[in-house]
């Protein structure tokens, strides 16, 4: 069997194969800021000699732990690579110096790296050396698998998602302010696994008050990393013991009358009309290295996020409970006129327990 047949019967019923596998590789991962990646080395028999996954920022990136695991095996061999290999050095040397020197053949590429220190330039630098690439395998699927990473090479910006539990008829919480429980059990632990995903969890001022939040992850024989909290302060004192100004958290003021914080906790001021400038302080996240966000706080915090923009995906979970009246929107605001609803793509429906779960994206003006 000559070496370009059985590079196409591997191109026809191995390679999508591989990619999928190397994606599975990422789903214990957080590494956050940098991408979810996962290799894959297969040698010239189609049989994987290595595999690896970038575990965290600083440790060895995929393709080199791939490579240096497969050691001599690696001479000759495919990498199957969820990222565009970067060929730029940072805290780790380039991936591609990498693949050259292990003598690799050729490289399936998932997806071109968004980052404009990549950008095309690793799979440019591979074919220059002589290394065949192909790229654009399952990009839809790597793409998924890490949203946040390529939301923000593309904007600067954190991927924002708002979380709201609500009774079938939209009531976050009754007339004098008892909300625990609208959801199950199920839900909740649903609702922790969503907030392991997130680099950081935001709320305002009055959900600290009443609720005292520790905005940490709560799962049985959870080991990862914790997201960091944010708070969004405004006149009211809080308590200096406050759970979650125990977790080093970001907290944005308005100005220099916000209340002030326990000793050592600085408040950023983020002026704005009203209070804070949420826009500026998902900017300022951004800026930081904060992929990804998720708005826990109660209606006032809803309702600004959606007022102001910021809000890129929607995530209801809806109690199997009737309020069967007015006691606290799920979304503070009032609705002037029927064309200033948002249009949403709902994109998942999932029964957790007695209750159900609603994903939806927030369509954008064009």
């Amino acid at each position: 069997m000559t070496r370009r047949v059985e590079d196409n019967l591997f191109r026809a019923h191995r390679v999508d194969e591989m990619m999928r596998r190397a994606i599975g590789l990422t789903e214990a991962t957080a590494p956050h800021p940098n991408p979810r990646v996962g290799a894959v080395v297969v040698n010239s028999a189609g049989e994987v000699v290595a595999e690896r996954a970038h575990i965290r920022a600083g440790a060895a990136h995929a393709e080199a732990a791939a490579l240096a695991e497969a050691g001599p095996a690696a001479r000759g061999s495919t990498l199957v690579v969820t990222l565009e290999p970067c060929a730029h050095h940072g805290r780790t040397p380039p991936c591609v110096e990498a693949i050259i020197d292990a003598g690799v053949a050729r490289v399936f590429v998932g997806a071109v790296d968004p980052d404009p220190r990549v950008a095309g330039r690793g799979i440019a630098a591979l074919r220059e050396a002589g290394v065949a690439v192909e790229s654009g395998i399952e990009e839809e699927a790597v793409v998924s698998n890490d949203p946040a990473y390529f939301h923000h090479r593309a904007t600067g910006l954190p991927l924002i998602t708002l979380k709201i539990a609500t009774t079938l008829d939209g009531q976050a919480a009754a007339a004098d302010l008892t909300s625990q429980w609208i959801t199950s059990p199920e839900a909740r632990r649903d609702a922790h696994r969503l907030r392991s995903t997130q680099d950081a969890v935001l709320v305002g001022a009055g959900t600290v008050i009443a609720d005292d939040p520790s905005l940490d992850v709560r799962l049985d024989n959870y080991s990862g990393p914790q997201p960091r909290p944010v708070l969004i302060t405004g006149r009211r004192p809080i308590d200096p013991g406050a759970a979650v100004l125990q977790r080093d958290p970001f907290i944005f003021g308005g100005d220099e009358r916000s209340a002030p914080r326990a000793a050592g906790a600085a408040t950023i001021p983020m002026p704005g009309a009203g209070g804070v400038d949420l826009a500026g302080v998902v900017s300022y996240l951004g800026s930081e290295g904060v992929l990804s966000v998720l708005i826990e706080g109660g209606p006032t915090i809803a309702g600004a996020a959606l007022a102001v923009g910021i809000v890129d995906r929607i995530i209801f979970y809806f109690g199997a409970k009737l309020a069967g009246g007015v006691g606290l929107p799920a979304i503070a605001g009032t609705l002037a006129n029927i064309d200033d609803t948002k249009n949403v793509s709902i994109t998942q429906i999932t029964p957790i327990g007695p209750d159900f779960r609603v994903d939806a994206t927030i369509e954008r003006e064009t």
